[in-house]
């Protein structure tokens, strides 16, 4: 075993030209822990944000960013009865923001947030999964308890998470209305897996009502915090809207008014953490994935390191609705 490995480590805010590789020594495994040689990681805004110096008090430099990948087992540490060769995911825990994270060729992660799977798929299309499946799938089942057969918004629906919540929504069997400010998006949604696709201008609360007289079993908010009194007058009483994301960057409303919610209409949050998405579910949704039945937009894939720049510039034009993933070379 070499005693470093190539890795983006950041001593400070940079720019993406400071996205630049060097040598790190290999971190060493600690007990309840697991070294994943990582093969391959998605690219999120939140990278963007930290590398900026633009994160909150959890996140500290010097930093290898990247809070989530995907990999093989390389070691575990006292306690853990993951099997060397074991192809793993992980997220949160603070990878990425208080211990290194992915942008590397190995990360030492707590075995917690580590989870097994198996699957014939490319490391390119499972290197996109982690983050934004967990996202999705926690927001669906532990914020809104979505039921086959009810209805629901996706409020944001060209995100990444959207993207992703739209066709898990759409597999449980529920009816699917999802949202984009560019018309020439509606499409990327119905193949997504939306019902119906509904541009978010001022027509929109109309178009709801037409098509939920009643009113929506449940919303997705990704928008912001601002847009949550009109998502949650769409909502039924004993509906549920769950705030997830702010695409805006709106993550609060100023002189919050309660009475803002509707009588009956419950408001909730999803934030989550990695055994949100349990192995049983994730491999679930591969096999869905291998079968077409689920289908996941990727913007694109990079091979390498050295591409991480060439991702995150990508991500920042916004041109490509999506996950931007890196894959490395297993040589």
């Amino acid at each position: 075993m070499p005693e470093t490995m190539r890795a983006i480590r950041l001593t400070g805010p940079a720019g993406i030209e400071g996205l630049a590789v060097s040598d790190v020594p290999i971190p060493k495994v600690r007990p309840g822990c697991v070294r994943i040689r990582v093969m391959a990681f998605g690219v999120n805004e939140s990278e963007a944000t930290s590398r900026q110096g633009e994160s909150g008090p959890d996140f500290s430099f010097p930093r290898i960013l990247g809070i989530e990948a995907v990999g093989v087992v390389d070691a575990a540490g006292d306690g853990v009865a993951l099997r060397t060769g074991q192809k793993v995911a992980t997220m949160m825990g603070g990878l990425g923001r208080t211990i290194d994270g992915s942008y590397a060729e190995y990360t030492v992660v707590d075995a917690v947030n580590v989870i097994p799977f198996d699957t014939h798929l490319g490391w390119d299309v499972v290197g996109a999964l982690p983050e934004m499946l967990q996202t999705a799938h926690g927001s669906i089942t532990a914020g809104l308890r979505l039921e086959p057969g009810q209805s629901v918004l996706i409020h944001g629906g060209t995100s990444t998470v959207g993207l992703t919540a739209i066709a898990i929504a759409h597999q449980l069997g529920a009816t699917v209305i999802a949202t984009t400010r560019n018309p020439a998006r509606s499409e990327l949604l119905t193949r997504a897996g939306a019902d119906h696709a509904l541009v978010d201008d001022d027509t929109l609360p109309h178009a709801i009502r037409n098509l939920t007289p009643d009113g929506l079993d449940a919303a997705l908010e990704f928008v912001g915090a601002t847009a949550l009194p009109a998502t949650l007058s769409f909502v039924r009483p004993g509906g549920t809207v769950c705030f997830v994301g702010a695409l805006s960057g709106t993550w609060t409303i100023p002189d919050f008014d309660p009475f803002t919610i509707p009588t009956g209409v419950r408001l909730t949050s999803y934030a989550g953490e990695a055994n949100d998405l349990p192995s049983g579910a994730l491999n679930q949704y591969l096999r869905a994935i291998e079968a077409g039945t689920l289908n996941i937009v990727i913007a694109g894939a990079h091979e390498g390191l050295e591409k991480v720049a060439e991702a995150h510039r990508d991500l920042e034009s916004r041109h490509q609705p999506g996950k931007y993933v890196i894959v490395l070379p297993t040589t």
